[in-house]
């Protein structure tokens, strides 16, 4: 095993994992709900299937990992990424929706729009200046022929 998948491997529990699985989970406590319904749980496994494609391709085709700490090499625009700058930021989302639809949860949707609040907030002021400066002229095309989120420009 590479050092690089053991890095991803740790951003992918350390990072979305908090964000949409433990937190989901602590805000239900102590009593967490016993059913859930269907249509959470499509929206859920759409967002965990959403995630583990993007976290793929930030290691395979990036040559990195999803943190901060170690991040792709080059930039990603290949799969879902051909439709959307932040689609792992969407996944999330997802998942968030998805504990939020299957246990019929306000906290958690008032969670997941707290988080989709943030995550605008994090991608408008931090990434895209962060991703213009480190790659620049690539940065700008992609900028220029994707969406920030999804849909067309």
């Amino acid at each position: 095993m590479s050092k690089l998948f053991l890095k991803a491997v740790i951003a992918f529990l350390v990072l979305p994992g908090t964000v949409a699985f433990a937190v989901p989970w602590w805000l239900l406590r102590p009593r967490v709900p016993t059913d859930f319904t269907t249509l959470g749980g499509l929206v859920l496994a759409i967002g965990v299937g959403i995630l583990l494609w993007c976290v793929r391709d930030f290691y395979v085709a990036g040559r990195g990992t999803l943190a901060p700490w170690a991040p792709p090499e080059s930039l990603v625009v290949c799969g879902l990424y051909r439709w959307s700058r932040n689609p792992m930021y969407i996944g999330v989302l997802f998942v968030l929706w998805g504990w939020a639809l299957g246990f019929r949860s306000g906290v958690l949707a008032v969670c997941a729009l707290l988080v989709m609040l943030s995550f605008h907030l994090r991608v408008v002021f931090g990434e895209e200046p962060w991703l213009a400066r480190r790659h620049g002229g690539q940065w700008e095309h992609h900028k220029g022929a994707v969406p920030r989120w999804f849909g067309a420009l």
